[in-house]
Order: C-alpha cells, then sequence, then structure tokens
C-alpha cells in the first residue's frame, strides 16, 4: 500500500505557506482603511493551523525523496489542496462568493489561467486583488518547478526531453526540487521587481504596478479593472509584451545566463522558433487592421503585440475586444491560443517544443517514404529524439484533442451555445483566461455559467495545468496497484 505521509507533509507545508502570504493582502487592507483586514487575518490563521498540523502529522513518513506514484499523487494533489485554502478569502471577504465560484477564481489563480467569476473588479478591495495576483504568481513558481522537476521524471508529454538539462545533478525528487527551486526564485523575483519599476515609471499607481506585475510574470493575466489592461493603453502595453515574452522563455536559460552561459538563451531552438511565430503573427495581424480598420500603424502594431503575446502567452490579458475586429482574428487567437510558450517557463498550453517534435517527426516520415532504404532519425535542437520521447508527445496531442472534445461536448449538454463551450474548454485545459462569444469573450467573464460547467471548467484548469496525463494516471487501476 501506498505511505501517503511524504505526500501530506509536502502538501501541509505548501498550505501553511499559503496561509503565511495571505498576511500581505491584510497589511494592503489595512493600509487602504476599509475594515476588511480581518478577512485575511482570520483566513491566515485557518490555512496556516491547517497545513502545520497535516505536516506535522506525516513528518515521521518523510524520507529523502519520493516515489514515482507518489510523485504522482502530489503533482494532482497540491493544485487540488491549495485552491480550497485560497477560496477562503473570496468566501467571506466583500464578493462574498459560493464555494463554487470562490473554488473556481482560486483555482484559476493558481493555474494561472485568468479567468474570473468577478465583476466590479474596479470597486473592490485592494486586498482582494492583491491576494488575486499573488495566487496567480505563486502559481507560475509553482508549475515552473512541476515543469522542470516532477513533469520530466514523470516522463509526461515528452517531458523527459529537458530531464537533466541545466541541472546536472539528479539525486532524489525532493532534494533536486529544493536546489531548482532556489534558483529559479531569485530570477523570478528579479523579473517581478524589475515589471514592479518599469510599469510605475510608464504612469501606473504602486499598488497597480505591484499586482499587475505580479500576474505579468506569472502569465496569469488578473487584473485590477474590468477593462482589463485596456486601462493603460500605450507605452505600457509594450512593457507588458515584453514581459509577457520574458516570462514565457525557459527559466533553465536565465540559471544557465546567469552562471556564465551567455549563449544558452540564443542557440535555444525553441526560444528561436517562439519569437518568430510572434513576430510573424504580429506582422499579419498588424497588416489587417490597417487594411480593414481605420487604425494607425502604430496602434495596430501596439494592439497586434499586445494580444497576441497575451493570448500565445496564455496570460489573458485584452487591452481590446477583439471580438469586434471580425472572423478572421477571432480565429487567429483561438488558435494561438492552442500553441502556447517554452517548456519550463510560466507559459501554459501545448508548447512550442511539442510542435517542433510533432514537425520533425513528420519530416522524417516523409523523407522515409521518398528514400525507403534510408536511415534518418528525427532531431530537436541537433538531439536524436528517443521513440519514447516522440511517444509521449503523440499521446499529450491526442489526449490533448480528445479532452477537449469530451469538454466542449459536456459543456454543450448544460446548455451553454457552441462558441462558448468549445472556446471554453479551450481556454480551460490551455490556461489562456478568456474565451470567445460575448459571455466569456474578453469583454466578458464566466460569472453566468451554470454551476456545472464550472466544476467541469475547474478539471479542465487543474488537468490542462499538470499537462493531462500526470493528472489522468492517478485514476487507472494500474496506479494504485503498483
Amino acid at each position: 500500500m501506498m505511505d501517503l505521509r511524504p505526500v501530506g507533509y509536502v502538501i501541509g507545508l505548501l498550505v501553511a505557506i499559503l496561509g503565511a502570504t495571505m498576511l500581505l493582502p491584510m497589511l494592503a487592507d489595512l493600509i487602504e482603511g476599509r475594515g476588511e483586514w480581518h478577512v485575511f487575518l482570520e483566513s491566515a490563521v485557518l490555512t496556516v493551523l491547517t497545513g502545520s498540523v497535516l505536516a506535522m502529522s506525516c513528518a515521521n513518513g518523510v524520507g529523502e525523496g519520493l516515489t514515482i506514484r507518489q510523485t504522482f499523487l502530489l503533482t494532482s494533489g497540491v493544485w487540488v489542496a491549495l485552491p480550497v485554502f485560497g477560496a477562503i478569502p473570496f468566501l467571506f471577504g466583500e464578493t462574498e462568493l459560493r464555494f463554487v465560484d470562490a473554488y473556481f477564481e482560486a483555482m484559476s489563480g493558481l493555474t494561472t489561467t485568468g479567468s474570473t467569476v468577478i465583476s466590479g473588479l474596479d470597486d473592490l478591495p485592494q486586498g482582494l486583488l492583491l491576494w488575486r495576483g499573488v495566487l496567480q504568481w505563486l502559481g507560475g513558481i509553482g508549475i515552473i518547478v512541476v515543469a522542470m522537476v516532477f513533469l520530466p521524471e514523470l516522463r509526461v508529454g515528452g517531458m523527459q526531453i529537458f530531464r537533466s538539462e541545466g541541472f546536472e545533478t539528479m539525486g532524489k525528487i525532493l532534494p533536486r526540487a529544493q536546489e531548482i527551486a532556489g534558483q529559479i526564485s531569485l530570477i523570478y523575483i528579479v523579473l517581478t521587481l524589475a515589471c514592479i519599476m518599469v510599469y510605475a515609471g510608464l504612469g501606473m499607481s504602486f499598488f497597480d504596478a505591484l499586482v499587475h506585475a505580479l500576474t505579468t510574470i506569472s502569465t496569469g493575466g488578473f487584473s485590477n479593472y474590468d477593462a482589463s489592461f485596456g486601462t493603460f493603453s500605450g507605452p505600457a502595453e509594450y512593457a507588458a509584451a515584453v514581459f509577457m515574452i520574458l516570462a514565457a522563455l525557459p527559466f533553465v536559460r536565465y540559471v544557465q545566463f546567469a552562471n556564465g552561459n551567455t549563449s544558452s538563451l540564443w542557440k535555444d531552438s525553441q526560444i528561436r522558433a517562439f519569437l518568430t511565430t510572434i513576430a510573424i503573427l504580429v506582422i499579419i495581424m498588424s497588416i489587417f487592421l490597417t487594411s480593414v480598420f481605420p487604425h494607425h500603424w502604430e496602434q495596430a502594431f501596439r494592439e497586434s503585440l499586445f494580444n497576441i503575446t497575451s493570448i500565445i502567452s496564455g496570460t489573458g490579458y485584452a487591452s481590446v475586444d477583439y471580438m469586434g475586429w471580425g472572423s478572421f482574428p477571432v480565429m487567429l487567437f483561438f488558435l494561438i491560443g492552442l500553441i502556447g510558450g517554452c517548456a519550463g517557463s510560466t507559459a501554459c498550453s501545448i508548447k512550442v517544443f511539442r510542435y517542433q517534435l510533432l514537425f520533425a517527426s513528420i519530416k522524417t516520415q516523409i523523407r522515409r517514404i521518398r528514400s525507403p532504404h534510408g536511415v534518418f532519425v528525427p532531431r530537436y535542437d541537433g538531439r536524436a529524439i528517443g521513440r519514447d520521447v516522440l511517444t509521449s508527445v503523440m499521446s499529450y496531442f491526442m489526449f490533448f484533442a480528445l479532452s477537449m472534445g469530451v469538454l466542449s461536448w459536456a459543456l454543450a449538454l448544460t446548455g451553454l451555445d457552441f462558441i462558448t463551450s468549445v472556446s471554453g474548454a479551450a481556454t480551460a485545459l490551455a490556461n489562456v483566461g478568456p474565451g470567445l462569444g460575448d459571455q466569456i469573450g474578453p469583454a466578458g467573464n464566466f460569472a453566468g455559467l451554470n454551476d456545472n460547467a464550472k466544476w467541469m471548467l475547474i478539471i479542465g484548469m487543474l488537468v490542462g495545468r499538470l499537462e493531462l496525463l500526470a493528472v489522468y494516471a492517478i485514476f487507472t487501476v494500474q496506479f494504485w496497484r503498483g
């Protein structure tokens, strides 16, 4: 029988840490003086005590590392448990959300999806706005560690191709997680501080600069305003686009760069492909906007750059309601939301490297058809791609398409229209944020959906953020027999 104590110990520690971070929005509420600070104090006490009791009760079962089965369970368990406690301030704060809505908001935050059920953001207490930003910031750094430590070890979706990249000390999973988290955290904090200073220098208030920096570097997309980033149109859009791109690059490359390997960023084919894709899409969209609408070229370029970067990185900010741009841009935004950023970043969705591996496999198959007696091996970044990696990637694509189809069908059964069902499924699994249509598009939110649809989307956000197979595996009979 599986020993669950190591899993409970780690989850307990993380719950306690989450509770401690609630003191930050408590201070924000104290400074604002609206009398909401006690909500976060009570939530912090409850969360810290619960996490501490769980950790202490499981401490006697902690060894040097985790087994593969324990790692699978921990990866999913953390993202199920933390939103329960992250939802508490939404339950008892000024929003007074029902549990399904509070859990939806917390899950959206920690998975950095950016979908919201809250209206009237402009008038919320600063503590709640900051808490939404903190949830996304913590979720962003958490998913980097998961992507660089757990998923490669679990051989999920081809991530094993990055198994030892940048970190030669393999060891046990937990010690390696601590090693990587320490180096990544410093880079993550530096980028966040730089983003705060740039936003503040461009005219944002310190509070707006702080919250939007937290949600930009995490590619989360929560904003302090119902108009999202449209409140700050102008130079801030350029700054946001730059930082969203930086956050969507592999953080291991930043660590290597900081340690003296200055060529690591420029030699990564994944980074080159990601930047090239953005450049091509921005040029196409800019030409379209200047041709169809009376856009000045600078406005067309700025809005194209910002919104394309926001969607492809999975951030989900919107500076305009691009649903009014016509069917071509809407379909383009839908498709690029399924691309995503680079592996090992805060970005979400399918990821660029999987498309590179897919195209490399297709290219190899075509060459084999043309030259049946030739020996052709698919390569990625100059390295031969193992059959297990290709199998994992193909399985990921298949499961993503199957999951999206099933979720779309299930959402339609709740009474949602076709556009809302399909785009809702896509935005949940890809963790992008806004969907399409009047209801969940960039000018709307998810508050009007029925409870069944919200629970389905919650599951979709969790499954999508953890690369599908890391969650699906724990529901197999073989997993529990093993």
